[in-house]
This record gives structure tokens, sequence and C-alpha cells, in this order.
């Protein structure tokens, strides 16, 4: 075998791949190439007055050899053992700011070499910004000054990002940040011979739980992550550096509106084997700004006690926050059912407050019939509740008055019943610079920003007020007809004006000022162009149909530029999809989407192969749908799999644009387990393309997606459902590809390896390709091209020219 390796030059990115007759990385055609590693706009933040535009260069993806630096998988996380920071994280490479009035940019000076930076934040006052910048062996601190347009960095110490958050703004002049305490090379080295087995037990307690990776499997383990999580909250102002409390695992810390004191979650010993950092035992705790300890609120336990299904939780307080309409006020959730939302109780959760100086009993402010799932605060008059039911699949939003104490109802719906979602409601900041409910008309209404806007003629986003004495939603914005824009910002409720963000499907996302109740024309803030034109003349059309049972269907159909079908004839097809389970076939009917957004292309799209002479359907709607007040969806999910697909090649066949014997189908994640379970029961398709799926549930025993029955409540189903138990049925060739450091709950790689082996045994035509070092969402530059190529030739050889 040779071994000769040769640089490729690829639309300005170099990077070794083998020779064409050697083992290892291929490329696909240059198409497809070119469009993945086509360079993508930039991010865009704007300021709350809409004079200032942050433009953020993004990296494009990173080369394997980045993905294949050392690394730790500890606590269900993964760390950069070198710089105290969690790996696989996505950076920014440049900033420029941009005065939205003069339309001129601005260079910005001090920005550090090579940068990778991330965790953007505008200062309260929005003069500044921070974020971090992180290199190989530490992160650091900067900001950078709006008027000046220079960058500094600020930090004297190396940060800690392991437990997440890594710092907060106090004011313009100074900032909290979690510093780490010691040098990566004091770490803990692996002893070659350990002090012992590794031991678990279990004294009687019951513990379900989900199927979490990366978890804590060994007292050295236990070692590293304390090592690793360990970190000093600082205190830097103008410079000037202060210690505040002790060294510990600060997992999070919240400043009080009034900016006196500290919300604290301190993890602690015991650590888990089951499940991840953020179940671990941890103290919840107020303090005053030099770190000592006001009222310890909570020590709660491992989380890994909470019983299995998805409305139940621990029987502890949860939820611990500051309310953000008082100057410092903690409020958490308790149950009032043990955590078991089938007890019959008429209440479900309470919400407690407790107020400084924190030296009082705690408050009941009030209790909700279903499970607390979030409260958006506005004044003492008005909060917004929410209350869910997952099991149901149901939401509930109510008023509550802290004055009288009253809750009153607004709306409920279903939480897939997408038309009547009436948006979310627009906040402005108070006098302690928190996001609180932006009322208007005299308190009468609140504004509400639904950015989706599903409606029977697809997405159309629109702005409404929501009149809190008729409950009823008035629409004051939406979207035109045949266009897509969407509201990002209101800058001002009164005048209405805004910043939005327009496209189209031959136009790249843009932002624009716009004053609805004036006649000053929009105001272009950005000229993003387009970064694809490889797949201008591209047709893209939001298809209908109905399956066999008359569920209405949906589905994003491209065609390849150029194409006629009168004259070219029906083409190979593609149909690419991901189950949703719904108790009711009126909300699984919805239309979702909008034919006329701008195609955006990701490494995961089907959409590369419309290039390549496919017809894609993309989004294909595979809804698995209760069909009785009894039953659950997934009760008649292989046969409600098989209705869709059925339609959906009935529909381009009809169309006279999908050739009904060249068609494939393919998914991601849960989308692969579609797939795979498609192939063992039809044999509707040509081939199949499942990447990073899980293939066998009883490796997923308390649940999985949407179903939260064990294993041991429902086996027959666990075994029906799982396509491994059919892999001597499928024949239809079928290609596997996984991320070898998958890191998603559920889907390990031995999914893929187990149900490779089982189909070859059986005879069947498969192939299983292993990705290095990729997660469970791939980045790899190599490995993205290579998948593309694998996928293209799997296509050609079973589907393209298969009859």
């Amino acid at each position: 075998m040779k071994k000769l390796l040769l640089a490729v030059l690829l639309s300005g990115y170099v990077f070794a791949v083998p020779a064409q007759d050697a083992i290892g990385y291929q490329l696909p055609p240059k198409d497809i190439a070119d469009l993945l590693l086509a360079k993508p706009t930039p991010g865009v933040s704007i300021d709350r007055k809409g004079e200032w535009i942050l433009l953020m260069e993004r990296n494009s993806y990173p080369a394997v050899e980045e993905l294949g630096q050392p690394e730790l998988r500890i606590a269900g996380m993964r760390l950069n053992p070198n710089n105290f920071s969690p790996s696989r994280q996505g950076y920014t490479s440049n900033f420029t700011l941009k005065h939205t009035k003069s339309g001129k940019e601005y260079r910005i000076t001090g920005l550090p070499a090579a940068m990778m930076a991330g965790s953007v934040s505008w200062s309260p006052s929005e003069k500044k910004i921070a974020f971090t910048n992180s290199t190989g062996s530490r992160i650091d601190l900067y900001t950078i000054d709006i008027a000046t347009q220079k960058a500094a960095k600020i930090s004297k110490q190396p940060l800690n990002a392991v437990l997440g958050q890594a710092y907060t703004w106090v004011d313009d002049h100074t900032l909290l940040y979690k510093a780490a305490t010691q040098p990566s090379s004091g770490a803990a080295r692996r002893p070659i011979t350990p002090k012992g087995p590794t031991m678990q037990q279990n004294l009687g307690k019951t513990a379900p739980s989900v199927t979490y990776q990366d978890l804590i499997k060994s007292p050295y383990d236990e070692q590293l992550f304390e090592f690793y999580a360990t970190a000093q909250l600082v205190q830097h102002t103008n410079g000037v550096e202060t210690a505040i409390g002790k060294p510990g695992m600060l997992a999070s810390f919240q400043l009080s509106p009034d900016k006196k004191y500290l919300l604290t979650r301190t993890i602690h010993r015991p650590f888990s084997y089951l499940v991840t950092a953020q179940g671990f035992p941890a103290v919840i705790a107020v303090t005053d700004r030099s770190g000592k300890i006001v009222k310890t609120l909570a020590d709660l336990p491992s989380s890994e006690g909470t019983p299995s299904g998805y409305d139940n939780v621990q029987d502890k307080p949860r939820g611990f926050d500051w309310r953000d309409d008082e100057p410092a006020t903690v409020v958490w959730v308790t149950p009032l059912d043990s955590g078991l939302i089938k007890k019959q109780v008429p209440y479900h959760d309470a919400m407690y407050a407790l107020s400084a100086p924190f030296t009082g009993a705690e408050k009941e402010l009030f209790k909700t019939r279903w499970r607390m799932g979030g409260i958006t605060w506005g004044d003492a008059s008005m909060a917004l509740v929410t209350e869910n039911s997952r099991t149901r699949q149901m939401i509930r939003v109510s008023r509550y008055n802290s004055h009288t104490g009253a809750m009153e109802t607004l709306w409920e719906r279903s939480t897939n019943d997408a038309y009547n979602h009436p948006g979310i409601p627009v906040t402005a900041k108070n006098k302690y610079e928190k996001d609180v409910l932006q009322l208007t008309d005299n308190g009468t209404k609140l504004l509400m920003n639904n950015t989706t806007g599903a409606s029977p003629d697809g997405d159309r986003p629109f702005l409404a007020k929501f009149d809190l004495a008729a409950k009823k939603n008035d629409i004051v914005w939406r979207c035109a007809k045949g266009s897509y824009e969407t509201v990002t910002d209101v800058l001002n409720a009164d005048s209405l004006i805004l910043i939005t963000r327009r496209e189209s499907q031959k136009d790249a996302p843009n932002y624009y000022l716009v004053h609805l109740r004036s006649q000053v024309m929009d105001q272009p803030l950005t000229a993003f162009t387009n970064p694809y034109p490889q797949l201008e003349g591209v047709t893209k059309e939001k298809i209908r149909y109905k399956r066999a049972d008359g569920v209405d269907l949906t589905g994003d159909l491209y065609l390849p530029k150029g194409y006629n079908r009168e004259k070219d004839g029906p083409l190979p097809m593609i149909i690419w999809a991901y189950p949703r389970e719904f108790n009711s076939a009126a909300d699984a009917a919805q239309v979702r989407g909008s034919q006329y957004r701008f195609t955006t292309i990701s490494w995961g799209s089907p959409v590369f192969y419309v290039t390549q002479g496919y017809a894609v359907l993309d989004n294909a709607e595979m809804p698995i749908v209760a069909t009785a007040a009894e039953k659950r969806p997934n009760d008649d999910f292989v046969h409600q799999l098989q209705l869709n697909a059925e339609a959906a090649i009935d529909k381009l066949s009809s169309m006279g644009v999908g050739d009904r014997n060249r068609a494939a189908v393919g998914g991601h994640s849960y989308g692969a387990f579609m797939t795979a379970n498609l192939l063992a029961h039809t044999h509707l398709f040509k081939a199949g393309i499942a990447r990073s799926g899980a293939y066998n549930r009883t490796l997923t025993p308390f649940g999985f997606q949407n179903e939260d029955r064990t294993y041991w409540q429902a086996p027959q189903l666990y075994y029906e459902m799982s396509p491994f138990s059919y892999a001597d049925k499928i024949k239809t060739p079928i290609l596997l590809i996984h991320g070898e450091a998958d890191d998603n709950t559920g889907t390990y790689p031995i999914n893929s390896e187990r149900l490779y082996a089982a189909i070859k045994g059986h005879g069947g035509t498969v192939r299983f390709v292993y990705l290095p070092y990729e997660a469970h969402s791939y980045r790899g530059r190599e490995n993205l091209l290579h998948m593309l190529w694998e996928q293209n030739e799997w296509l050609k050889r079973y589907v393209k020219g298969g009859l």
C-alpha cells in the first residue's frame, strides 16, 4: 500500500489526503466540497439602541488534527485538560464594529493573534464588550471599548470554564470571573497500579437513569474532576483583582439585581457514577460580595434518585434564581407531590421566595396544577408563569399578581400546536438592568414576538399585542406572503422601531432597521452576499401531501438547476427526515417551515446532492400519532413510519420528479433509527444512510426520545421498535456512519458496531464508517468531506444507477 499523501488545495483550504489508491480520506465532487467549505457569513450582535453592530467572523470546520488534541471525558463533560475549558467549541476568529448611522466599519485594535474567541457579552451600559480567548494553555478575558475600538486583556489569572459560566459583568468597570487555582500540569497522573478495584453499590434505593456518556468511572476520575472543576471567584475592577471567598467547585454564580449578593451553586462529594456533573450534590447559598455566606438555602443530594418519567422530578427544591423585579429576592420551586406527577394532589408545585437580609422564613408565592416550567417577571402586579405537561404535550401560561397572589390563566395549548402559539413576550431592561416584561398601551397589553409564525401558508413570523383583559392576540406586523422576515429586537415598543432579519430563496439573510409607524424607509444594516453560488438556479418548494390515513404531511423539495420534468423525466430521489411524536393528528398535520427561506448548508444537510442530479425531499414530515386516547404514539411506530414513507414516495412520483424505483432514505440520530426501521420492515427504498443512530432500544432501558415508559414496563415495544431485532430482514443496502467519540445520550457507537455485525452475519449489504474523534455532531474538515464522499458513492452505486 502506498503511503504517499497528496496536498490538496480546495476553496482556500489546504490539507493532506491520501492518494486515491491508498486507504484513507477521499474527496466528494467539487460542487459538494465547495458548498461545505464556503465561508460562513459573520455572526451579528446589535446593541439595544441599534447604534453599534458587532460582526463576528466565524471559523470554518477545524482540521481533524485539532479534534485529535488531548481531551478529558469525565462527569458527562469533554474538557481540554491543558486550559480548563470545554473541548470541541466553536470560536470567532475576528471582530469588526459597524456604526449603523454612518455605515462605517471599524477595525478593532488589540485583538489577540490567532484569536479563538467565545462567550461574547455587552456591558450593562453597552459601552464595552467582553469575550474570552482560548489558547493551547489558558483562557483569558478581554474587553473592547466601543468608543475607541480597542481591545485589551484584563485578566491576570487564567480563567476556568470547566463548569460553564466563566464570567459576568457587574458594571462597566467591574467583572467577576472564575480563575484556575493551579496550572494544568498539576493534574494527577493515572497510576500504573491502582489503589484497588472500582466499586459501586446500591442499598435498596431506586435510581433509574438515562444512558449518559463520559461518566466518572473510577477514584482516579473523581480526583481529576475535582482538580479541574475547582476555581477561585475573582473580582476585577479597573485592573485590581480581589479573591471572593474560597476556591471551590463553583458550578454557577448569579449577581442579585441590586448587585449586593451572589447566588451560588457549589458542587461537593460524593460524586455520582450514574449522572453528569449537573446532577452532583451541591450547596445552594447566598453570599455577600466578599464571598461570606449569608444564607445556605439547600444542600441538594445527587439527582440519581430522580424517578423515571418525563414529568417526574426529584423531591427536593429546584430552580433557584433571583427575582428580576426586586433588589434581592431568591425564588425556587418545591414539589408538592413527592416529585411524582401521577400522585393525585390539587397542586404539583409551589414557588417560594426569600428576600434580603434572608433571616426570616420563606414565603409561598403561588402553586401550580401542572409542573412549574418557568417565570418571566414584569413588576409587582405582573409576571408570566409557565406550567408544562410533557407527557400530555401541553403548556399553560398564567398571569401572576404579587400584590394579590392571584393566578389567571391567559392561554393553554398543545406544545405541538404551532398555529396557536402566541409568541414570546418582548422584554426590556428595568432599573436593575434585568430583562422584564414589556407592557404597552398603558400596561393593558403584552408585546409578543413570534419568530416562527406557523400558519397553513407556512411560517410567517409576526409581532403582536396580547390584550390581557380580552386574552386575545392582535397582530400588528407580519412578514409578507412570499417572503421571510423575523423580528430580532424591539428597540422602541411604543414607536415600534424594530430590527429585523430578512431573507428570500435568492437573498442571504441581512439585518434592517424598521420603523413600523412612520414612513421612514427600512435601513439596511448589513450587506451579506450569497455564500453558495453553486445553488443558484436550484428550485425549492414546500410540497403538501396526505398519507393513507388522511394525516397531512409536508416537506421541502429541492430540484437541480435547469431541471425540466417534461424533458428530463423522474429523478433519483433522497428522502431525509426525523420522526416526531404527536398526541393529536391535527397537530401533526400542521405546516412547518417556509419555502421562502434562504437555503443554508450545514455539514449534515442532504441538499448537497441536488448538485448531483437528485430530487431531494428534506424535512419530510414523519409524524408518529397516538391513534386513540388510551394509546401512546409509539404504540404504532413502525406502521406509521411506513405510511409516511409511502406517502412521500407517492407524492414525488405523482409530480413526475421522483423515480419510485430509485429512492433513498436517510437521517441522523433518531432519523438514523427511522432509516434502519424502514429498511427492516419495507422494500420501498434502494438504499439507506443512517448516521449516529441508536438501533437497540434495550441499551436505553429507562426511556428514549419522547418515550418515558421503561423497558420493564413495555418490553415488547422496546423489542419491536429496535431495528436490531430485525437485522436479518435488512437486505436493502445501508450505509452506517458513526462518530467514534459520540457523546449523545443513548447513541453509543456500539449501536452501529453491533448492527453492522448483525447485518453482515445475515448476509446483508452494509458498509460501516467510523469517523475518528467525531462526537454526535461532526466537525472535522477531512471527516466531513469524506462523509460526503461516502454518501455520494453509496447513492451512485445503489440508487442513481440502480433499477
